[in-house]
């Protein structure tokens, strides 16, 4: 029996790899992106929160959440970079492996300890992580709550400096405790160039999202952001 060519050629082709995503790069925080209208989640990584507080080696609390967003868009600059999605999440965003070159983005943030492998989704990034852990950079230098237990309320600092089994596993306390939610006013600019802060509460805080790249800030508190050039919102 014969097999039109066609048809046999589909019978033993594999399934057509997606189709990449590939622009210029507007960073939204340190796991997520935009190439334009497409809204994209770094695979198999997870980054502090943009109004997350960790500290650093000496103790002092800082954003890294901000900072793992501020090091990626410097990291891409200006060069286009190509996202090969994998899959889409509950909130409809890409899920994907960004590159700029030949370079994974992914692994590079996991590496430099600016976020850690998300071992619920994927492995791939596990050995990246224990190199940014035994080299102690990044967060792992000093003390953070892992970005998914500070999502689900766990925001104190009363995990230590990195110690052995990874960031799943409990990480012994020798910091003292302090609230790591505390800098969570959100520094917008409009369309129209306005700045305006947004307080968590308030109307439009939690549709705002911020583009550290286009200069958009968070802030600990409403003196710093007016001391920024930013205003309360009209009405």
């Amino acid at each position: 029996m014969r097999i039109p060519a066609l048809a046999f050629v589909l019978a033993i082709a594999p399934a057509a790899a997606a189709e990449p995503v590939t622009g210029r790069a507007s960073v939204i925080d340190g796991d997520t992106l935009d190439i334009g209208s497409t809204r994209i989640r770094l695979h198999g990584i997870d980054a502090p929160e943009s109004a997350q507080l960790c500290r650093d080696k000496a103790g002092k609390p800082f954003r890294c959440g901000q900072a793992a967003a501020l090091a990626l868009a410097d990291r891409i600059g200006t060069t286009p970079v190509s996202c090969l999605p994998r899959d889409t999440d509950k909130y409809g965003r890409t899920v994907a492996v960004c590159r700029k070159g030949v370079e994974d983005l992914n692994g590079w943030l996991v590496a430099q300890g600016y976020a850690v492998a998300y071992r619920r989704y994927s492995q791939d990034y596990v050995s990246a992580e224990s190199t940014a852990k035994a080299d102690k950079l990044g967060i792992w230098a000093g003390a953070f709550t892992t970005p998914g237990d500070w999502r689900k309320g766990e925001r104190v600092m009363s995990m230590g400096f990195a110690a052995p089994g990874g960031p799943d596993g409990p990480i012994p306390s020798s910091q003292p405790t302090a609230t790591a939610g505390a800098c969570a006013i959100k520094g917008n600019i409009s369309r129209q160039g306005e700045k305006v802060f947004h307080v968590p509460g308030s109307r439009d805080y939690d549709r705002t999202r911020i583009s550290v790249k286009d200069g958009e800030r968070i802030f600990c508190t409403e003196d710093d952001a007016r001391a920024a050039g930013w205003r309360a919102p009209r009405g």
